[in-house]
């Protein structure tokens, strides 16, 4: 004890403070590269559930983003302000964008930094065309709502809310050092190093209380998208999941007209519940999955009506306006490209033709088992008979019954059936054989 009490006040401080500074925050690192819709929130948000059960220092978001949807978008953003550990959003690398969707978040976000030779804006929706004036209501409504939402982001960030109203207004964009000058970003940063060393030492306002940001040495771990995330990312696509439904829907179509196949239904019904249940994720319009399988019906029905091609063009023109109208997400990197509809519209056709002939010819083909199939059936009396003996029906012998007398070798054609029982009568056509 004396011993201690001999030591420099100096030498004991830095024994106590030593192991407090060893333990440096942990800065996890979230990558949205791409449009943002239900795959990249579900990412991102059990991203910031992992974070704040490891009880993290900070979040990392890298964003490269187009854009994406406004209620993936929306998630994410809640998912930020009632966040306990703080958000940074991070344009990078260099070239990146956070257009549209990614400058809301980015202003969400309780630190906004950019990567040189970036650039962030064109906040309008896309139903609107730049600087035009609202055609009516409806569209006053979401650039009156889209801009009230982005400057109540600002004003609780303290950014600059008034060119924040300008990115939704007149879809203006800006390159980084730009919007540094403004106060739309925080910081400037090479790469990530850089920025955790800038933004070292920064006190933040977080729900109500201030934290300092302690990143300079950090530990940085970077999290990937795992297995649902890539599902959900590929599944997510609307061209996917649009090809998965019809993919579906024929399979289907195809078992039922042919029973037996089961690999066309097995198949048929995977693919279809992947692409409800990436539909289902997405704003569709029911309207048009409603003119989708109108179009369906209707060109298989062409097969089966004389209506000299009138349903078979009507369907596949309910066919095209339904795809058209099916994912109503108005945002960039969702919709269906004329270049996949007008194909898979074309092939939709042929092969409703295809199932539906094949159908029809089935129909039409003799029946060769059953009962049915011994109605008109040539026979030859194998004995002597006045009105009930025996014969040969298909190489098989039958019982039977005629209502005149019949000598052997003569040939007949059935009647009728009655359990073993045949009803017969001469067959006059072929009595010269």
């Amino acid at each position: 004890m004396n011993a201690l009490r001999s030591l420099p006040r100096f030498v004991l401080f830095a024994c106590l403070i030593l192991p407090l500074a060893a333990k440096a925050d942990t800065v996890r690192v979230l990558t949205i590269q791409g449009a943002i819709g239900p795959a990249a929130a579900d990412y991102l948000l059990r991203g910031f559930d992992k974070a704040i059960a490891d009880k993290a220092g900070l979040v990392v978001i890298e964003l490269d983003t187009p854009g994406g949807l406004d209620t993936s978008m929306r998630d994410i953003i809640k998912a930020i302000l009632a966040s306990p550990v703080p958000v940074a959003a991070y344009v990078s690398p260099r070239g990146a964008r956070a257009a549209s969707a990614g400058t809301y978040i980015l202003y969400a976000s309780h630190v906004a930094a950019m990567a040189p030779a970036t650039n962030l804006g064109a906040a309008t929706p896309v139903e609107l065309a730049p600087g035009a004036a609202p055609a009516d209501a409806k569209t006053r409504k979401v650039v009156q709502d889209a801009a009230a939402y982005i400057r109540g982001l600002a004003e609780l960030r303290g950014r600059n809310a008034d060119w924040a109203e300008r990115a939704v207004r007149e879809a203006v964009s800006l390159p980084a050092s730009e919007a540094l000058k403004r106060g739309v970003i925080d910081v400037i940063a090479a790469d990530l190093d850089d920025l955790l060393r800038q933004i070292d030492g920064r006190s933040i306002e977080l729900n109500g209380r201030t934290v300092t940001l302690h990143t300079a040495h950090a530990t940085v771990e970077r999290v990937m998208p795992d297995w649902r995330s890539r599902l959900l990312a590929v599944i997510g696509d609307p061209s996917i999941a649009y090809i998965l439904m019809l993919v579906g829907i024929y399979g289907l179509i195809y078992e039922f007209a042919s029973p037996g196949m089961v690999l066309p239904g097995v198949v048929g019904g995977i693919c279809l519940l992947l692409g409800l249940f990436a539909l289902q994720v997405m704003p569709i319009s029911y309207a048009g999955l409603a003119l989708i399988l109108l179009g369906i019906a209707l060109m298989i029905a062409e097969a089966f009506v004389a209506s000299f091609g009138a349903l078979g063009l009507g369907g596949v023109a309910a066919f095209i306006i339904g795809s058209i109208m099916l994912v109503d997400t108005g945002q960039p990197g969702y919709g269906l490209p004329w270049a996949l509809i007008v194909p898979v519209a074309a092939a939709s056709a042929l092969f409703s033709f295809f199932v539906a002939s094949m159908a029809l010819r089935a129909r039409r083909r003799p029946v060769v088992t059953g009962t049915e199939e011994l109605i008109g059936a040539p026979g030859e009396i194998i004995e002597d008979m006045e009105h009930e003996g025996w014969a040969r029906v298909h190489s098989e012998q039958w019982r039977v019954r005629s209502s005149v007398p019949l000598k052997r070798g003569s040939p007949v054609r059935v009647l009728a059936r009655h359990d073993l029982i045949l009803d017969v009568e001469p067959d006059k056509e072929n009595d010269h054989v």
